[in-house]
């Protein structure tokens, strides 16, 4: 009797907290957050907030293929060829910014949410052409290569197993302020006040209008190497974390700084402007501090995998910049399994133990976590967007798909507790959290598509072989008069 009892509440959704209740109430919580933002999608002359809900229900409730059309007809019905969404996301003067910050606003009202970590990252697409706001051969760095594509500097935040998108802005290159894209970008709609930013004055920019309280903030190499970045951070009393390359030297003991004095005969030229180290410390590159550190294992978190753990050190260290700017910081080394090192500096202060270093270092993996939900579970890369407000648009409706999952994990962690016997009877410590994709599939039963009927898959067939024989008919309309143009300029 005790086995069948233990199978039967294995797979017993109540177990797991998912009674019925929870699962019928799902659509009423799509429409739920929907109707707190509605407000922002609507313009001075009309109120079109109702595409942001098909737009937000296409894209949790359909995998592939999530673009404009296919929402609209698989959310709305054959009838709606996706007109009206495609204008709401590319044209619709709404904003990006105030969905944002409202997302934002709404993550400080729960307190179960309060002193996470911030994560500053990028994603790269890969796009034919240069005809998409942004696109260019740049470096894709999730792709790990050179290529046309275009670029989006992400703000995630992730607190007790959660993780959201804060915050999110298109990378524009440097030859996008040049006048051979300036037609290009008046069609496209980039800001007339847009300026070139760097992908980090655009991820500083975010950190500091963030309105959520946050404990640190991590980044990779790609921004830990800029001393700019972070002595910006530190000026604004940021606590970071951030992982830098091997090539960066640091100073084991504090130098001495001044501004020289042209007291010898073997300086010529200007007076010195800047300061110098004029002590006799020499800097060392990050490798060469491994002898002068002392690890230490350290068990960070569980994961499905058992427990996150991994030897560490840190060391107080002084990095002086060619500025003659000089910051005090921690160094933090972590060793990996196959014998290789991994370098990050942090301004945390110098009473910070090694465990909430290992802990913030670890957790830049919530990034990954959140992206990839973005683009596999909720469409990110699948857009082809042209136009800035498009891109824009989308990244905040993502955003705000991304912010239903985990408000929805929370309220149900919540409202619908498991059974706490199921850890002993499934012989583990922590329980698997619930994915954004199996809530995904959930959404799917109580919010179903709307499914093709033979006679429907025929009109839909003819619809789009009228329209593409409008179009080549165009096409050829405009050879022939191009044509006769040329005749004439023969004769």
């Amino acid at each position: 009797m005790t086995i069948i009892s233990n199978i039967e509440n294995i797979f017993n959704p109540k177990s797991w907290g998912l009674p019925k209740e929870a699962i019928d109430g799902l659509a009423d919580r799509l429409r739920s957050i929907w109707t707190r933002f509605h407000n922002l999608f609507t313009t001075k002359r009309k109120d079109a907030s109702e595409h942001a809900y098909v737009y937000m229900r296409g894209l949790l409730t359909m995998d592939t293929d999530r673009n404009y059309a296919n929402i609209a007809r698989r959310v709305n019905g054959i009838e709606d060829d996706g007109q009206n969404l495609q204008q709401f996301m590319s044209d619709s003067p709404w904003e990006a910014e105030p969905v944002f910050q409202k997302i934002q606003n709404e993550i400080n009202q729960r307190q179960e949410l309060a002193k996470g970590v911030l994560i500053l990252d990028e994603s790269g697409d890969e796009r034919d052409g240069d005809k998409s706001v942004g696109n260019g051969r740049q470096y894709l760095g999730r792709l790990g290569k050179v290529d046309m594509g275009q670029v989006g500097v992400v703000l995630g935040y992730s607190v007790a197993g959660l993780w959201m998108m804060l915050d999110a802005r298109i990378y524009l290159p440097k030859s996008w302020f040049t006048m051979e894209y300036y037609s290009l970008s008046q069609k496209l709609g980039i800001p007339d006040n847009r300026r070139f930013q760097t992908k980090q004055k655009l991820g500083l920019e975010m950190i500091l209008n963030t309105q959520v309280p946050f404990e640190s903030v991590l980044f990779d190499s790609f921004y830990g190497d800029d001393h700019w970045f972070r002595i910006r951070l530190n000026e604004n009393q940021k606590t970071y974390i951030g992982e830098i390359r091997t090539h960066i030297k640091v100073y084991l003991h504090q130098p001495v700084l001044e501004i020289p004095t042209n007291t010898t005969t073997e300086h010529r030229g200007r007076p010195f402007s800047r300061r110098r180290v004029i002590s006799d410390e020499k800097p060392i590159f990050v490798t060469e501090t491994i002898p002068h550190m002392q690890f230490k294992t350290i068990t960070v978190r569980h994961t499905e995998r058992g427990l996150l753990r991994f030897s560490c050190a840190a060391l107080r260290v002084w990095i002086v910049t060619k500025e003659g700017y000089m910051t005090e910081e921690w160094l933090f080394v972590r060793r990996e399994s196959d014998g290789t090192y991994r370098f990050a500096l942090s301004n945390a202060p110098a009473d910070t133990s090694l465990e909430q270093l290992a802990y913030w270092q670890a957790s830049r993996y919530f990034i990954e976590r959140t992206i990839q939900d973005a683009k596999s579970e909720a469409g990110w890369d699948e857009l082809i967007a042209q136009k800035y407000r498009a891109w824009m648009h989308h990244a905040a409706l993502v955003a705000l798909t991304l912010w239903f999952i985990a408000e929805t994990k929370l309220d149900w962690q919540q409202q619908f507790p498991r059974d706490p016997s199921l850890s002993s009877q499934m012989k583990l410590e922590v329980l698997p959290a619930l994915s954004m994709a199996n809530i995904k599939e959930l959404l799917k039963a109580v919010l179903p598509l709307k499914q093709l009927s033979p006679t429907s898959a025929r009109r839909l067939v003819i619809k789009h072989l009228v329209a593409r024989s409008r179009s080549i008919s165009s096409r050829l309309k405009a050879c022939r008069s191009q044509n006769i143009v040329d005749v004439n300029l023969r004769i």
